[in-house]
């Protein structure tokens, strides 16, 4: 088994075990891995690579969005799933808008707020859990990942 292989099983099992909690933070931490990738393709000279590496890394992101805004529960949620709710609907649209313009200024602002987000989730499962669960920062994959 190669490396990508073993890397992937171990993604998987990590995300069929891990607690709800920490599955939100792998969520935003993949948002932000595919929005990076989306901002890489910006570099590109080939206008099929630029277009593609763009395109397909915003729709990876918004289908990772769209799936934490289905998850919200308004009932129990309150206000911060209303707000959540909002703020998620406010990114898909700055995205839609950046990958049809091919303008990074709302893939970096998305990116800002994910952020800001997956650093909220984090601090809060620290505190909840003590030093036990520290998540492991993200990396860029390979932009046409």
């Amino acid at each position: 088994m190669n490396f990508a292989n073993s890397l992937r099983s171990y993604k998987t099992i990590a995300a069929r075990t891990a607690p709800p909690g920490q599955l939100v933070v792998m969520l935003y931490d993949g948002a932000i891995r595919f929005l990076e990738c989306a901002l890489a393709g910006f570099e590109y000279d080939d206008p099929k690579e630029f277009n593609e590496a763009i395109n397909n890394n915003v729709i990876r992101a918004q289908g990772i969005i769209n799936e934490l805004d289905c998850s919200l529960d308004l009932a129990q949620g309150g206000e911060l799933a209303a707000t959540l709710r909002r703020l998620y609907h406010y990114m898909n649209n700055q995205l839609t808008h950046s990958n049809a313009r091919k303008s990074p200024e709302g893939i970096r602002d998305t990116i800002q707020r994910l952020s800001t987000l997956r650093e909220a989730w984090r601090e809060m499962l620290v505190q909840r859990g003590g030093a036990q669960w520290e998540p492991a920062p993200y990396t860029t994959p390979a932009v046409n990942s």
